[in-house]
């Protein structure tokens, strides 16, 4: 494989923090990289040095001679007065652009829906960030340096995104690298990653799941190494102290697969106790939103323009539950309706006697008021000992363990960065003892540590939890049960993201064919006429028959199906744990049954979609 660009024993260092000390990396041709890391360790530093706009102290970089690069950085260059259109294509006639299938994929796939000719000023962040993004990805770039890519991005268009990337260059072309800290798209765009620390960027093969594996082993053996010199120490500490000691065997340390690595590893969370601690603080009467129609006021006349249609929602207590939708889908206004903020225009809300509401908000309005005030000042105000996993615990303590500092409690809060307010806001929220905690968007500003290090705090959260990201990763890690927003109305779905995306994918595909079919009504009415009289794609009596049929026998085996994983993860517990034959095969039997089991939802989602066309 050709090199296309690197740096050779890169040193740099900014007035206040030292970033990289002798760093020596190359990018070859076909290579997808992920760069993980800390916030503040120097990924973003390193594409900007990579891509030529930051010049390193000491060591030099290199580019292949005709090799182009194009960055996204996290802030976007674009002019406010600038037209979409100009904005990013440029003064390129329309000819040229509008006649490649590539460009045509990406404005399709990226700003179909903003405005062609509208000035950039006017847009949302998440509009600037798919224009700016829409801007690069047209152009025919050997090296593609992305910084956060999926930033104000929906789950839909991060999957659009990771798709397009993956098909960008053929096999052994071309050259990707990506900071971000979601997991998901480092796991389905990259082959392999680069852990930047401490001033050294460490190499990794595979991608996100990979290189966790290894830096768990890495982690191991450095432990291992320790223990042996603390081991040595001690010995030769009591030959000082009483004479030589006899010889003693080295204990040794073997690599085991990456099974036994996790084999001690408990389940993330303890379902039935969290479902019975949830029990005790709510009781069983939580949320019950019934039969629910709601939106806002539209335009001086005051008529309610409908976000929600027909919901029906019961959340219990010890639910953990995602919330998945496009942008402006009415994630929100759900939110704002659950809590009481929003009354529907028909239906009904209960919110039970005992609920006490935990919000974090993407904005932390909640913080808005203590922005003088340092961490200690405001963490006096709360009570001195927590029960946090069966221990007592001070908030000082669990500050501690989102990755602060003793000195940073004197920090003013107004001068903490995006990443360490919003883990203080994920505190306080939780300090206030909430039993419903909602959080939007808890995942923003937060590195792929610090990520893990809030999913562990959370899988000990005895409530209920509803949880709205894009963060595929977040999402399927720390809820139980995910819930769509699809068209106004709110469905559950059991396959969860992958479910999703095809439900919404099919939706899209219905709206635009059903504005095919209006602007061909309107060209020509008679001929569309003669089509519908001819029975166009509707199903007969005796095909929707037949599918209900299916439907109701689909049902019944995904029932049976579903029953049988129960049945066979519960005897995994009767499995010999030194029996590693056994234990295989009896995962094996349960992976063969999930499988089964996701045919079967396949199937009926199939069939579910056909009876409502």
């Amino acid at each position: 494989m050709a090199i296309l660009l690197g740096c050779d024993s890169v040193k740099l260092e900014f007035p206040t923090k030292h970033i990289f000390d002798d760093v020596t990396l190359g990018v070859n041709e076909g290579d997808r990289i992920g760069i993980v890391g800390r916030n503040g360790d120097g990924k973003s530093t390193l594409l900007q040095v990579l891509s030529g706009e930051l010049e390193p102290d000491d060591g030099r970089v290199t580019h292949r001679r005709d090799i182009s690069v194009g960055l996204l950085g996290q802030r976007d260059a674009l002019n406010d007065g600038d037209t979409v259109h100009r904005a990013v294509v440029g003064d390129a006639p329309e000819y040229e652009w509008a006649s490649s299938p590539r460009v045509r994929q990406v404005l399709d796939g990226l700003i179909a829906d903003v405005p062609w000719e509208g000035t950039v000023g006017e847009l949302s962040g998440g509009q600037r960030r798919r224009v700016d993004l829409a801007r690069l990805l047209i152009g025919t770039y050997d090296v593609l340096m992305l910084d956060e890519p999926t930033n104000h991005l929906d789950m839909r268009t991060i999957n659009w995104l990771a798709e397009h990337l993956k098909a960008r260059w053929g096999a052994g072309e071309g050259a990707l690298l990506i900071v971000t800290h979601d997991r998901w798209f480092l796991d389905e765009v990259c082959t392999s990653m680069w852990e930047v620390h401490d001033g050294v960027v460490e190499p990794f093969e595979g991608g996100y799941s990979a290189y966790i594996l290894q830096r768990v082993e890495r982690d191991r053996l450095a432990a291992v190494a320790e223990d042996r010199r603390r081991n040595m120490a001690r010995k030769e500490l009591a030959w000082l102290s009483r004479g030589a000691q006899a010889r003693s065997t080295k204990p040794k340390f073997r690599v085991e697969a990456a099974r036994a690595l996790i084999a001690d590893v408990p389940p993330v969370r303890n379902e039935l106790e969290l479902k019975r601690l949830a029990v005790s603080r709510l009781g069983k009467q939580v949320i019950d939103v019934i039969d629910v129609y709601a939106g806002y006021a539209d335009g001086a006349d005051g008529e309610v323009k409908p976000v929600l249609e027909d919901v029906t929602w019961l959340i219990g207590a010890g639910d953990r539950f995602g919330l998945l939708g496009e942008n402006g889908a009415g994630k929100s206004t759900m939110l704002s309706v659950i809590q009481g903020k929003l009354a529907p225009t028909s239906g009904r809300v209960k919110i039970g006697a005992t609920v006490r509401f935990g919000v974090l908000s993407q904005q932390l309005d909640e913080l808005a008021p203590h922005m003088d005030e340092t961490i200690r000042e405001v963490l006096s105000r709360y009570k001195r000992v927590y029960i946090v996993d069966g221990k007592e615990t001070s908030p000082e303590k669990l500050l501690e363990r989102l990755g602060f500092t003793t000195q940073q409690l004197w920090s003013r809060i107004g001068d903490l960065s995006g990443g360490q307010r919003r883990r203080l806001s994920l505190l306080l929220t939780i300090l206030e003892e909430p039993n419903v905690l909602i959080l939007d968007e808890p995942g923003n500003d937060l590195d792929t540590d610090m990520l893990a290090i809030v999913e562990d705090l959370l899988d000990g959260w005895p409530g209920t939890l509803i949880l709205v990201t894009h963060d595929r990763y977040l999402m399927e890690r720390v809820t139980d049960h995910q819930y769509a927003i699809i068209d106004g109305r709110l469905r559950h779905v059991p396959g969860g993201v992958d479910e999703y995306l095809r439900l919404v994918g099919a939706s899209s595909a219905r709206t635009q064919k059903s504005s095919a079919q209006r602007a061909a009504e309107a060209a020509s009415p008679v001929q569309t006429a003669s089509g519908e009289a001819s029975g166009g794609s509707r199903l007969s009596n005796a095909e929707r028959q037949r599918l209900r049929r299916e439907v109701s026998s689909l049902e019944r085996k995904m029932e049976a199906r579903r029953a049988k994983v129960d049945e066979l993860t519960a005897a995994m517990a009767d499995v010999d744990p030194t029996d590693f034959e056994a234990l295989t095969a009896q995962q094996r039997a349960i992976d063969d049954a999930r499988a089964e089991l996701d045919e079967l939802e396949t199937a009926w989602l199939e069939a579910s979609e056909q009876l409502e066309e």
